[in-house]
């Protein structure tokens, strides 16, 4: 289990020509914010600017100190697939609000906590407005999540499973 930014600004080495083909500008994760689903590689162009993907099925190995892919030709222009126009950069939910069911506002999203499958298990809090175990912790597990923000722009947690997430350290 790692934080998000431990895996941005990683080598990415092509495990077939040993090259290095770029380095992790961001992660994209589903829709529902529960699977990692490729690496952002940066931007490309001056006037049709497309962002440069590597899906995950073409990783091989997120490593501690770089990322190794299958093949060179593993990055993928952001245009030319569709199914990358559903997935949400970790960028982009930095900063999403996170609040209870009865809208008592919790904290703010500072990072995204992945496990050793790339599967999303929880969020790290760059601001907390409560206090307790969720102040002493700076984060929730992504089990008590009841609703990701997509829709309203704020993630709504149980608070009490909340409360009950382990200490990452």
């Amino acid at each position: 289990m790692r934080f998000g930014k431990d895996i941005i600004g990683k080598p990415v080495i092509s495990v077939n020509e040993g090259r290095h083909i770029g380095e992790v500008k961001d992660l994209y994760l589903n829709k529902e914010l529960s699977q990692v689903m490729g690496l952002n590689l940066g931007r490309e162009g001056l006037l049709k600017r497309k962002d440069l993907i590597v899906p995950l099925p073409n990783v091989k190995v997120l490593g501690v100190d770089a990322i190794l892919v299958n093949r060179s030709d593993v990055i993928t222009d952001s245009n030319e697939f569709a199914e990358a126009q559903t997935w949400i950069k970790v960028s982009d939910l930095k900063g999403r609000e996170v609040d209870t069911p009865g809208g008592t506002r919790v904290a703010i999203i500072g990072d995204v906590i992945v496990g050793d499958s790339a599967e999303v298990e929880g969020f790290a809090f760059s601001r907390v407005y409560v206090e307790g175990p969720i102040a002493t912790k700076r984060l929730v597990m992504r089990s008590a999540v009841l609703d990701t923000g997509s829709v309203d722009g704020a993630m709504t947690i149980d608070i009490s499973k909340a409360e009950q997430s382990p200490v990452i350290g």
